[in-house]
């Protein structure tokens, strides 16, 4: 049941498992607690493409598709400095362009927006309307993206790629983990989770994580009873590290390692190094699971018209099959690969 724009007394956990089966969509984001069905299960996510990945090649699928479009904050750092971004510098960028986005008032910020664009064209002043006409776009197309179809965090797409794993009581490691959503997700999932995340911008511990909101529901399992359970970020064991991935001294401890949106932010010499991060920490036995921005038409428009929240880095688009394919040429055995709203999914073990 979608409910718009529920109103809620202020509760630090307003959401109980009566709400399970509904979603509403509030003034910064969407909380969408209705569960899959087999009707509606190939909506999020659609699985295995690929029969067999040795016989994928480079010439079949071709190479991800590279964004190229930066932010003006890059732009203008690289010129005042005279020289390329670092990545840690642009990392510091996107994480505080990400978060102040993910603060916002959507609907209060659709109206500033409009009305500023009004009074543009009413001084006719045609670099103040250009640039209102953007902002207006902005908005409404992360109102779309973020509110309306829930498109970054995706409960119901993210649950259909991570159910099935045969784990108990898992140690999840989150590599790049920002504020560390997918990880929560996890552990709702699998309850009694330890859970470890990983970054090496110090803002993602500080900020992006500790400002999560601590009345957001994850829908998961009781593990006494085996039904639905409604989970917040408290319920949770969470450990966060801020380090560079280089530097973790964790041997094979993890049931899962878990990355979103790493892989493409690594050109083709790199992406070895990557996958090897998932390997080096994971159990006998254990998961890698991975997401990563999918190559269609609507997300080359979205990186395009939200270049300055979002393109701070190395970036690329990328179809499933070519995920797969530099897992699978990095030692990985794909057991499951398909792809949800905006995001190619797979998980994978060591071969």
């Amino acid at each position: 049941m979608l409910r718009e724009q529920t109103m809620r007394t202020p509760s630090e956990k307003p959401y109980t498992e009566e709400d399970i089966g509904t979603s509403d969509q509030l003034k910064h984001y969407r909380v969408d607690l209705r569960q899959l069905s087999e009707k509606n299960y190939n909506k999020f996510v659609t699985l295995n493409t690929v029969r067999d990945w040795s016989q994928l090649s480079w010439e079949d699928i071709g190479k991800p598709y590279e964004v190229k479009t930066y932010s003006k904050d890059r732009l203008n750092w690289e010129k005042q400095n005279q020289t390329e971004m670092d990545p840690h510098t642009s990392w510091t960028y996107f994480n505080q362009a990400f978060h102040e986005w993910f603060s916002k008032d959507v609907p209060l910020e659709q109206q500033v927006a409009k009305q500023n664009f009004l009074t543009s064209i009413k001084r006719f002043k045609p670099g103040q309307i250009k640039e209102a006409l953007h902002d207006v776009v902005q908005i409404q197309l992360w109102n779309y993206v973020h509110r309306i179809q829930d498109g970054i965090w995706d409960p119901r797409g993210k649950r259909a790629l991570f159910e099935g794993l045969d784990i108990n009581k898992p140690r999840i490691l989150f590599l790049g983990a920002a504020e560390g959503y997918e990880a929560m997700q996890l552990a709702a999932m699998y309850p009694g989770a330890e859970v470890v995340l990983v970054d090496y911008d110090a803002y993602c511990k500080t900020t992006r994580f500790q400002e999560f909101p601590e009345s957001y529901p994850f829908l998961g399992e009781n593990p006494s009873t085996g039904q639905p359970k409604v989970y917040y970020k408290d319920d949770f064991d969470i450990e966060y590290v801020v380090d560079d991935i280089r530097n973790l001294d964790y041997g094979p401890t993890f049931d899962i390692v878990l990355s979103v949106g790493l892989l493409e932010h690594f050109p083709d010499e790199y992406k070895h190094e990557v996958a090897d991060w998932h390997r080096r920490f994971l159990k006998p036995g254990g998961y890698v699971v991975m997401t990563t921005p999918r190559a269609q038409m609507k997300s080359k428009l979205y990186y395009h018209i939200m270049a300055d929240v979002m393109n701070h880095t190395y970036r690329e688009l990328m179809t499933v099959e070519q995920m797969g394919k530099y897992m699978y040429d990095n030692g990985f055995d794909i057991l499951r690969h398909g792809y949800i709203k905006v995001h190619n999914g797979l998980v994978a073990q060591p071969r």
